[in-house]
């Protein structure tokens, strides 16, 4: 904001008669300009992908062959390594003559099944022969069923053992190798830890007292520590509602999503955020210190007018106006501590009243020019001649 020293004519009728010095009262104004007004919320958080997937295993083998390494750039459907394959071929195998036999077992127990169903409606055979060929009947279906089960299962863990890459992403995590035995029991054996750099999040800890300021799509910056001259943006994403009490401070969680296109931002580094919940453009502002301003000193100053009424929302400022001061109450918005958003009630470029100041002019004595500080001392006086 712009301060402007205005002496007013009015002031400069007070004047000290018991001193040879004149006050000299003048008022610091400021105008109605257009500019921006930020208000935010700083906080700590923690960088982490947004997607982020453990690859495992889910059968039982020797690790045969890894095809990504630490920081391997992947892509989704790509082979990243493969199980040693021969106990899961020979379960294949297994399962597929298992298949064979129930199949052949099913189709002679239902061929004997009709043949002789059609006998026994016509009473040519007894109810034990037709209920013995049914049974067999029902149990080499059964028995057919399993084994195509047991094949389908045989043959999916031989695909298990070809591990692709379920995101596009890059490798950061590789917990095994090429000899290892892998063992599924009720987890799966993690064998990689892929993250898309592309994408990122701070999971930031918002103080209690900030929190209710902080709401999804404001935007946000932060900083790490491993590019300290760097600020990344983003935008809030999520605010969490689960709180974390630690010795006693209340935090709640909140999502920044930043873009990482130069991929310069990796998991676990520690981000300074900072969120803007307030952020406005191109509005009619004034100092704050304007509200605070009262003429009571010098009510010859102040026009005839009277204080108009308050409603809420709404505060009172003293304009200039024709070497008098004027009071008018506008109506306020967003406020960063300095300045405050004017909604209405003055227009921009108006004059307004800030704080008085009281200088003495010290009068020139008789016989010397210029001004004299009163804190420099006299020269001697001369002796006068007899």
């Amino acid at each position: 904001m712009t301060l402007k020293e205005t002496t007013l004519s009015l002031f400069l009728t007070f004047l000290l008669f018991s001193c040879n010095n004149t006050p000299k009262v003048t008022l610091s104004t400021t105008k109605i300009e257009k500019g921006d007004i930020s208000q935010s919320v700083t906080a700590t958080g923690t960088v982490e992908s947004v997607t982020q997937v453990d690859v495992g295993t889910q059968v039982t083998g020797i690790i045969d062959k890894l095809y990504a390494d630490f920081n391997t750039v992947v892509s989704k459907g790509q082979l990243i390594a493969e199980i040693e394959k021969t106990l899961l071929e020979s379960e294949l195998r297994s399962a597929d003559a298992n298949m064979e036999s129930a199949r052949v077992t099913f189709e002679y127990n239902k061929t004997n099944y009709e043949r002789d169903k059609k006998l026994h409606d016509k009473q040519l055979i007894s109810d034990y022969e037709f209920q013995t060929s049914e049974r067999d009947y029902h149990v080499s279906l059964t028995s057919y069923q399993k084994a195509q089960a047991d094949r389908v299962r045989a043959a999916k863990n031989l695909n298990y053992a070809e591990i692709y890459s379920p995101i596009d992403g890059v490798v950061i995590s590789r917990d095994v190798e090429v000899g290892q035995t892998v063992v599924s029991n009720m987890n799966v054996a993690n064998l990689y830890t892929i993250a898309d750099l592309d994408n990122m999040q701070v999971v930031g800890n918002v103080d209690e007292a900030d929190i209710g300021q902080v709401k999804t799509g404001q935007e946000a910056t932060f900083t790490v520590d491993a590019y300290p001259e760097s600020i990344f943006k983003g935008h809030v994403t999520q605010v969490r509602l689960n709180p974390t009490t630690e010795s006693n401070v209340v935090t709640y969680e909140v999502i920044v999503a930043a873009p990482n296109p130069d991929h310069k931002l990796i998991p676990g580094l520690t981000a300074n955020l900072t969120i803007y919940v307030t952020q406005e453009k191109g509005i009619p502002l004034v100092a704050n210190q304007a509200f605070r301003f009262t003429p009571n000193n010098y009510p010859e100053a102040v026009s005839n007018e009277q204080l108009p009424r308050l409603e809420s929302g709404q505060k009172l400022l003293w304009i200039v106006s024709n070497n008098k001061l004027k009071p008018v109450a506008v109506t306020i918005g967003a406020s960063n501590g300095i300045n405050t958003q004017i909604i209405s009630g003055i227009a921009p470029g108006t004059e307004v009243a800030l704080e008085y100041s009281v200088s003495e002019i010290l009068k020139t004595p008789a016989g010397e020019q210029g001004d004299r500080s009163p804190f420099a001392p006299r020269p001697p006086e001369r002796k006068k001649e007899k």
